[in-house]
């Protein structure tokens, strides 16, 4: 064989072993993608820290981007897991003391905007919520922080008349996916119940 046969054999082995390889990695993507498709059974909300760390500009530059979102919802805590699609555009603003999500939700005629912003002072994040019929920023938001790699977000609210701790969780976080989930504890957080799982993939 000669010299240029060899190579010309070798190139093609190549570009096959190559393209199985890209095919390969997108089985396991899709495979990742049914294996976290439902409410997942990792649900434990981590312990409330007693000092919070401190925040700082850019702690959600890891949601800048244009993401695809898969939702789990349960509108009652007695109804099933509601399963629908979404997706969602993110950015940085004020230098990486505010991040701004628009969130979409076509099947379910749904929009909104999620903004989050960091006191300078406190270094604390808040976490607020728009609804897009209302336009009417959700006040005082969760605050929290970031806890090794998670994002831990509580706010203190009332239902029929009883206290009531909502949470918002950040965790998975990775270059091309991330996990928000959100639950409610009524005996001051000793135990959660989740309603919420948003699974997001980069588009």
């Amino acid at each position: 064989m000669d010299e240029h046969r060899r190579l010309l054999l070798g190139a093609t082995a190549a570009l096959i072993l190559s393209r199985h390889a890209g095919a390969s990695a997108g089985s396991e993507l899709d495979a990742d993608l049914d294996a976290d498709a439902g409410p997942d059974t990792d649900l434990d909300v981590p312990q409330l820290p007693a000092t919070p760390s401190a925040g700082k500009p850019g702690d959600f530059d890891f949601l800048n981007g244009e993401w695809r979102i898969r939702h789990w919802r349960k509108p009652t805590p007695d109804a099933e897991w509601d399963h629908f699609e979404g997706e969602a555009t993110c950015w940085s603003i004020l230098g990486g003391i505010g991040s701004v999500e628009e969130l979409r939700i076509p099947a379910r005629q749904f929009s909104g905007m999620g903004l989050r912003l960091l006191d300078v002072e406190r270094r604390r994040w808040s976490d607020h919520w728009v609804n897009a019929k209302s336009g009417v920023v959700t006040a005082p938001g969760l605050e929290g922080s970031f806890e090794h790699g998670v994002g831990l977000f509580v706010s203190n609210e009332e239902e029929n008349g009883k206290p009531l701790l909502a949470a918002g969780i950040w965790d998975r976080i990775r270059r091309d996916r991330c996990r928000w989930r959100q639950a409610v504890s009524r005996d001051d957080g000793r135990t959660w119940t989740h309603n919420w799982v948003m699974h997001w993939r980069r588009a």
